[in-house]
């Protein structure tokens, strides 16, 4: 059974390899991957897939359906395929849209013997407003049984940790003045914006160490001999756990109202971009994942243990299912992500290859989930041990 769901994804290879090339070759940001989306779909109905698009009013978001005759799990492989502004795919994200449609297609192949139901979320937008904070919001996971999606990366990582994150913008409101011959009249928002963050900097001598708070001024006035009425800056505040993210966020508000307060300014506090939760992977879905690396040749010994890569939103989707987050290795050379020289790597046939070996370990992992009823009981009770913790 598994032997067929390989070998139908290397007869798939050379058409995945060329889509991926394509979304690749023509980057486009969130929720305007219009390109990206179609070219998944297409290649979804061909192979008999249903789909739904657009999805709760997101534009490039689907979700495409296939169901068997017989009862049997969900399985959900998630794509993304958003990329970076300037720096296009520095993220690899056209191999994670083309890896998750080759592990659907693979599946599909066995699903009428086996049972179940394959599911493919084209979730939008994963850098800034991520589509799967919408759709975990709007229950579109809670029946699902297992999510499954793999990251493309210098080297084979287990499925670990991420960070919960908001994303804060601090408005400062004062007034100007001409610098020079009238200072006394205006109230100076930019001085509120660098109140703030010096009260920052304090800050995070008082953090926990797994606490991240960084942040940019978006907006410090127009010309020097003005004084500010208008000034804005704009943070990542995140951390291993959701509770303490929070508690982070209200303090950096209160550094806002003290900046305010100090300049005689008022002070507007908004959420730019989504809040993601961190990950929670579901360890015994991991250990299968890892163990069909082995199948395909990958030491055990090779694959670190997962490294936290920022925030996810796939974070969210974790609360409603289980799922994992793993990283393939696609290029050789030791690159980070969201670099140009990681962007260009991921063109390569080599990461295509890459791509295909991480198409394969998903689809025989969703095999071991549906034939198993053993594990995929596991799973379940570990993800509800989660949820109570």
């Amino acid at each position: 059974m598994k032997q067929r769901v390989l070998e139908t994804i290397d007869r798939l290879a050379p058409g995945v390899k060329t889509l991926s090339r394509f979304i690749g070759e023509h980057p486009e940001l969130g929720h305007e991957e219009f390109l990206a989306s179609a070219r998944l779909t297409e290649m979804l109905r061909e192979h008999g897939f249903s789909v739904d698009m657009p999805v709760l009013g997101l534009q490039t978001a689907f979700i495409a359906t296939y169901a068997s005759a017989k009862p049997g799990p969900i399985i959900a492989f998630l794509c993304e395929y958003d990329a970076l502004p300037e720096l296009g795919h520095a993220c690899g994200h056209h191999l994670i849209a083309a890896m998750g449609l080759a592990a659907a297609i693979g599946l599909k192949s066995v699903l009428d013997d086996i049972g179940g139901t394959i599911r493919v979320y084209g979730t939008p937008a994963e850098e800034t407003k991520g589509a799967k904070v919408t759709m975990a919001d709007a229950g579109l996971f809670d029946d699902v049984d297992a999510a499954l999606m793999a990251h493309p990366y210098y080297q084979f990582e287990r499925s670990g940790q991420s960070l919960a994150m908001d994303a804060l913008q601090f408005e400062f409101f004062g007034k100007a003045a001409h610098a020079a011959a009238s200072p006394h009249e205006g109230v100076n928002a930019l001085d509120a914006v660098l109140m703030l963050f010096g009260a920052v900097n304090a800050l995070r001598q008082q953090t926990e160490s797994h606490a991240r708070i960084h942040g940019i001024v978006s907006e410090g006035g127009k010309a020097p001999n003005i004084i500010p009425d208008y000034a804005a800056a704009q943070f990542y505040v995140r951390s291993a756990h959701r509770p303490y993210t929070d508690e982070l966020a209200a303090k950096l508000r209160r550094c806002a109202e003290g900046a305010a307060l100090q300049t005689g300014c008022t002070v507007k506090v908004s959420n730019y971009e989504f809040s993601y939760d961190e990950l929670i992977t579901n360890e015994t879905l991991s250990a299968a994942f890892n163990r069909n690396l082995e199948l395909l040749g990958i030491q055990l010994n090779e694959i670190a243990h997962g490294n936290d890569h920022g925030s996810l939103d796939l974070g969210n989707v974790s609360r409603r299912c289980p799922a994992i987050h793993p990283f393939v290795k696609v290029v050789d050379e030791k690159h980070l992500l969201h670099t140009p020289e990681f962007r260009d790597l991921a063109m390569t046939e080599r990461a295509m290859d890459g791509m295909i070996v991480g198409a394969k370990t998903l689809a025989a992992t969703a095999c071991d989930v549906i034939a198993n009823p053993e594990l995929l009981e596991s799973i379940k009770a570990e993800f509800a041990m989660a949820l109570r913790n």
